[in-house]
């Protein structure tokens, strides 16, 4: 069922390189050609719509579940996942979409995730997005993301996207209850003509709610990126936003961040900047004996990481 191209996709979005262990759930262009449940997370199909339904067990413990998606020319998908994670539970989750496209007519997904993290509940999830192919056909990924958080659960998320896809929208709506904690970070380069935009909307509901959002992004060439990163502060919480962006050649970012606070003891900041490389870090690379492009690749990559 997966060839070599298949296997270089699933490598670079879900880090797989052989079967998983747990639970899993393999989509290749349009259709789930692999799936595993175990005896705490089961994996459903929708009987409405395309899409899976992920049940875990309450107090299910260092558990995980892969879902990537992997998608040819020509192809375009729509999938809608929920994810039920239950009470006292501390669980991976592993999404992503790569896309081969070596030819002239668009490839395209467009993902609708859906949690509902439990009282108690601890969850990671990481989602990469990754794009190639020669052809003149676009890459187009537009995930849209909507957790409900409960009294003390704790979710982190990890959004990275770092090649070869031309359009992308982020869509990302969290709700934190009484005594949750988010932490978020993004990662994001673009190059050539890209356009990438990231929305990302946190709710603190509940007294002593948490959220911390960190984006880091590299924009090159022509490409364009726009973030909005919204807090909204409703209780007694606390919120923090940075936003950094590393901008070269003739591209275009525009971050803006939004702080809102309908309760005297919301505590929220924002921070956002954006720059150009440091010349006197290039010149400390260079000293070392660093070619100019090696230099700039190097902090490249570490700013990203």
């Amino acid at each position: 069922m997966l060839n070599k191209t298949d296997r270089k996709l699933l490598a670079a979005v879900a880090d797989l390189h052989t079967v998983p262990q747990g639970a899993f759930n393999i989509r290749k262009n349009g259709e789930g050609i692999m799936r595993r449940s175990t005896a705490n997370i089961e994996i459903v199909p929708k009987a409405d719509k395309p899409g899976i339904d992920i049940l875990v067990k309450p107090g299910t413990k260092n558990e995980s579940v892969h879902i990537p998606v992997i998608l040819s020319a020509g192809l375009q998908d729509l999938v809608y996942n929920t994810f039920e994670i239950g009470a006292g539970s501390d669980v991976l989750v592993v999404a992503g979409c790569g896309i081969h496209n070596p030819g002239s007519s668009e490839a395209r997904h467009d993902g609708v995730h859906e949690f509902f993290v439990r009282k108690g509940a601890k969850m990671k999830y990481v989602e990469k997005h990754y794009g190639e192919g020669r052809g003149s056909g676009e890459r187009i990924l537009n995930p849209k993301t909507i957790i409900e958080v409960e009294e003390g659960g704790v979710v982190e998320l990890e959004m990275i996207q770092l090649q070869g896809v031309d359009q992308t929208k982020r869509d990302t709506e969290i709700k934190l209850q009484a005594n949750s904690r988010l932490i978020v970070t993004e990662r994001l380069l673009t190059s050539h003509k890209q356009e990438a935009e990231s929305i990302i909307t946190v709710e603190l509901v509940g007294d002593d709610s948490s959220a911390q959002i960190v984006s880091r992004s590299v924009a090159k060439d022509d490409s364009r990126q726009l973030f909005h990163l919204n807090l909204r502060g409703y209780a007694r919480c606390r919120g923090h936003i940075q936003c950094d962006s590393i901008i070269m050649h003739n591209a275009k970012v525009s971050s803006i961040p939004e702080i809102s606070a309908y309760h005297t003891d919301a505590a929220l900041i924002h921070e956002a900047a954006i720059g150009k490389i440091a010349s006197e870090q290039l010149l400390k690379l260079m000293t070392l004996g660093l070619s100019e492009k090696e230099a700039e690749e190097a902090i490249l990559e570490g700013f990203l990481k």
